[in-house]
């Protein structure tokens, strides 16, 4: 026996669980399948930081609304997101200079509030901050960062609230076709019917776009962060900060903590099996 429903998501991350609530607020059928629990994989244990920095006009422009999204988190989605407005840096060197005052200039036009600090600027915004090598930095005061774990289940509650059903330990083993057009998906346990499947498995993504035939580059890594105390003179919470000359960010955290972590790309070559990392 199989359910039927107008759309599947295989997932129950962030992108799985904001996809449903909105689709079930179109007036969608929606199932939502997951192979553990909500938000057990990358997104619950994301550092969950909120920004605008980017070189790219159309993900500024997806930034910028989505802080409006997390400003006004209760009437949007409803329940709470934990967002916490820190402001957020962007620290470069000499030669990333000109580019990130084209960045700036670029998250201007599209309306996000940004500008370019001096080392002393920064120097009064974060007394305790090494400067030597620093040469520029770009400052957005509306950013700062949320908590995953409240966020995720507030989509995945309010898809519940719209009607969307969420089918937890239930893993996706295989899509069924007919007629060239998806038909609905398969589990050990039972079988959904669906015209439309979306593949919002994050780590698990290439996997399940194996099943319809479909190679992406898609490869889970391990990437480590670290909690720190802040030194005696320092508990005040400070900006989100990401320093593009020693590849590293770090964000405050709850109880006089800093949360650190890495923009190193070379954190991609740490492949590993998502459903076993090492998490030491």
């Amino acid at each position: 026996m199989s359910q039927t429903f107008d759309a599947i998501i295989i997932g129950a991350g962030i992108m799985g669980c904001s996809t449903a609530f909105q689709l079930a607020q179109r007036g969608l059928k929606v199932a939502v399948l997951e192979k553990g629990s909500i938000g057990a994989g990358s997104t619950g244990k994301s550092s969950a930081i909120i920004r605008q920095h980017y070189s790219n006009e159309l993900t500024a422009r997806m930034a910028l609304y989505s802080l409006r999204v997390f400003r006004n988190f209760e009437e949007q989605v409803g329940g709470e997101c934990g967002f916490t407005k820190t402001g957020f840096v962007a620290v470069v060197a000499a030669k990333d200079y000109a580019g990130l005052e084209a960045n700036v200039a670029l998250q201007r036009r599209v309306g996000i509030q940004t500008e370019l600090l001096a080392p002393e600027a920064l120097r009064d915004m974060m007394p305790g901050v090494e400067m030597a090598d620093l040469v520029a930095a770009a400052y957005e005061p509306e950013s700062g960062y949320a908590d995953p774990n409240l966020t995720v289940n507030a989509y995945a509650n309010a898809a519940r609230q719209l009607g969307a059903k969420f089918f937890l330990d239930t893993e996706v083993i295989g899509v069924r076709f007919a007629g060239g057009k998806v038909a609905g998906v398969d589990t050990p346990h039972e079988k959904f019917d669906a015209p439309l499947a979306l593949n919002c498995a994050g780590p698990w993504g290439a996997r399940v776009a194996k099943m319809v035939g479909v190679e992406v580059p898609i490869n889970a890594c391990r990437v480590q962060v670290a909690f720190f105390r802040r030194p005696p003179g320092h508990e005040a919470p400070h900006p989100v900060v990401v320093d593009f000359i020693h590849a590293s960010y770090f964000r405050s955290e709850t109880g006089g903590l800093t949360l650190a972590g890495l923009v190193d790309p070379a954190e991609a070559n740490a492949l590993g099996n998502p459903d076993h990392y090492n998490e030491q």
